[in-house]
Order: structure tokens, then C-alpha cells, then sequence
């Protein structure tokens, strides 16, 4: 069964920033998620691997970047500006082809990870 890793996350003060990383490969479109205690989870970004076209939820537009490394079979979230608000498990995910290059968040995604937690302190 294929599992996607997660790695980088920590505790942060706000303001702060952390590179979080998924070992895949081999999907065309990519993504992450986030799910905060008692709330539901929620998209953050995604990427098209293969024209590279990225979407951002309006929650985090303009602090945060999507980004593989083909090379290292790795995707990426880059996240600044951090706010206490940003505190969640974050899950890379991964979307099989299903006869569309269509790739956005807000899809069904059907390989997940087992999640990286983020802690933001004001």
C-alpha cells in the first residue's frame, strides 16, 4: 500500500516559518490538507505536477508555497507568517487519475499521509 511521510513540522512563534516535506512520487496532482482539533479538515494547497499550476486556499494566500522537487521525489509546503490559527496536523495527500488533469484542493484526494503537527504560539 502506498504511504505517503511527512516531515518538518514543530512549534513556532507566531510570525514564524517551516518547510513541511512529503516523500511521493508518481501523481499528477498533489496536495495539503489540515485538520485543527475539533474542526474539520480543511484544503490548503495543491499542485498540478505536471504544468506545475498551484491553488491556495484564501486562508493562507500570500504565506504559503507549494513546491516539488521531481529530483528528490519530494513535495513541499512553505509556510510563513505563521498564525496561532495556522495550529493543525498537516496531511500531504495524493489524487489518482481518474480521467482528468484536473487538480484543485477542494477534490477528493485518495492516498494520505500520516500527518505532521504544527503548533504556533503567540
Amino acid at each position: 500500500q502506498v504511504q505517503l511521510v511527512e516531515s518538518g513540522g514543530g512549534s513556532v512563534q507566531a510570525g514564524g516559518s517551516l518547510r513541511l516535506s512529503c516523500a511521493v512520487s508518481g501523481y499528477y496532482c498533489m496536495g495539503w490538507f489540515r485538520q485543527a482539533p475539533g474542526k474539520e479538515r480543511e484544503g490548503v494547497a495543491s499542485i498540478q505536477t505536471i504544468s506545475g499550476s498551484s491553488d491556495y486556499a484564501d486562508s493562507v494566500k500570500g504565506r504559503v508555497t507549494i513546491s516539488q522537487d521531481n529530483a528528490k521525489n519530494t513535495l513541499y509546503l512553505q509556510l510563513n507568517s505563521l498564525k496561532p490559527e495556522d495550529t493543525a496536523m498537516y496531511y500531504c495527500a495524493a489524487k489518482t487519475f481518474r480521467g482528468s488533469l484536473r487538480c484543485h484542493w477542494g477534490d477528493e484526494f485518495d492516498i494520505w499521509g500520516q500527518g505532521t503537527q504544527v503548533t504556533v504560539s503567540s
